[in-house]
């Protein structure tokens, strides 16, 4: 469950961070053990929901009250480094966790048994890629400014974990884990363990990306003409689209259009479908199947891309939230309309949007190498109130295509 942000009580806070409650329970155990008639377990349900919310709710608040000591010294004082990144520390008080859910080779005191965690401490963990410096550590004083911070929080969520312990053990079920992902890749759990370490990034988890934006309609137009076998661009592309597919949640709805000479839909589809587990799986599975060949048909991609959404819109099978279109290409127009007239086709669908639906289009635009087109892309982008980034086919971190497309959804939360 992540936490919801009031309209009027929107600060800084909410564009830099997100709340979430890790939840797991057998709805029929408890409810079965809770109360006899249906009434009584819809009544016990019902008040579990709003224990969840109060307790998302307080979350929230709390870290809302700790960043207003971000920059305090005695904050960053008592925040010693081997705090930075604690998938590289161990973990005095661990425990082999019950049951077989988890399991590992050996726990910290050494035994073979599921996998250890540590009740009394919280995790804090960085991506790989941030972390630069000795032993694990971040180089970004951003990133040790919100684990230090953060830090201070440590209290409440132990006393939220040993309330949690004493509420759910009446019906025999483990308390909850409980998470905090910041903006900028910094991710803090209770209990500590190292489930979540070495390459975790909770910028790219859909919890993260749906308590960030909201539902979405989006659509990923992607580049498959013959010049993306050059450099290891097809490869990047698919990397970059898996990841945003599995950003997703199934509040979203989601569709691919490929184009190259010309434009089609991956797997025949004709509107925008739910973003479930089995749909997103069958978009990956296409994605890894993707060839590219043939000329550079802009008009073409777009026109494909709106007579989905027109089609959506019309059978109101949409969010009715934000719509989005990931355009990616590396190249120019080689066939079809041209400049001028992809840009009229963008700029007169997304007025009738507006127009007949109150829906808002955005479109992201990503350039990738140096041949790519500035012209159309950066229009498109910017008439739309979207975002043009040009990338390099290098992995470095921060001017990568995945890392840039994934990244679309930071516009959202900025409200």
């Amino acid at each position: 469950m992540a936490a919801p942000v009031p309209s009027s009580r929107k600060s800084r806070f909410y564009t830099t961070a997100v709340l979430l409650i890790v939840f797991a329970i057998d709805l029929n155990t408890f409810l079965c053990s809770a109360a006899d008639t249906d009434k009584e377990k819809e009544i016990a349900f019902q008040a579990i929901l709003q224990r969840m919310e109060q307790k998302v709710l307080a979350l929230r608040d709390e870290f809302e009250r700790v960043y207003q000591f971000r920059c305090d010294t005695n904050t960053l004082d008592q925040c010693g480094r081997n705090n930075y990144n604690d998938c590289y520390s161990s973990y005095p008080d661990a425990e082999c966790a019950a049951g077989d859910e988890y399991f590992e080779i050996k726990c910290e005191n050494g035994e073979t048994c599921p996998a250890s965690w540590d009740i009394k401490r919280t995790k804090v963990t960085i991506p790989d890629s941030l972390a630069l410096g000795p032993d694990g550590n971040p180089t970004d004083p951003e990133i040790i400014e919100s684990v230090c911070y953060t830090r201070l929080s440590d209290p409440f969520l132990l006393d939220n974990y040993e309330d949690d312990e004493n509420f759910w053990s009446q019906y025999g079920l483990p308390a909850s884990w409980t998470y905090f992902g910041a903006h900028n890749g910094m991710f803090r759990m209770l209990p500590a363990s190292r489930e979540e370490c070495y390459g975790y990034d909770p910028r790219r988890r859909p919890w993260f990306v749906a308590a960030s934006s909201g539902p979405k309609d989006l659509v990923l137009v992607l580049d498959t003409s013959g010049s993306m076998n050059d450099y290891g661009r097809l490869d990047l592309l698919k990397e970059a689209a898996i990841t945003v597919i599995e950003t997703l949640s199934v509040a979203d709805k989601v569709a691919i259009v490929t184009f190259s000479t010309d434009a089609s839909v991956l797997n025949g589809q004709n509107m925008l479908i739910r973003a479930t587990k089995e749909n997103k799986d069958k978009l990956i599975d296409t994605v890894n199947q993707i060839n590219a060949n043939g000329s550079t048909n802009f008009h073409a991609a777009f026109t494909e891309t709106f007579s989905l959404l027109d089609l959506t819109f019309q059978n109101e099978s949409t969010t009715g939230c934000n719509v989005a279109v990931l355009f990616m290409t590396d190249g120019k127009i080689t066939t079809g309309p041209g400049h001028e007239e992809v840009i009229e086709l963008v700029n007169t669908k997304v007025k009738e949007y507006k127009t007949d639906y109150d829906r808002t289009m955005t479109v992201f635009s990503f350039s990738l190498g140096r041949d790519a087109d500035e012209i159309v892309s950066k229009s498109i982008a910017c008439s739309t109130n979207g975002i043009w980034i040009p990338v390099e086919e290098s992995k470095a971190y921060g001017n990568d295509i995945t890392t840039a497309m994934a990244s679309y959804y930071k516009l959202y939360a900025l409200g």
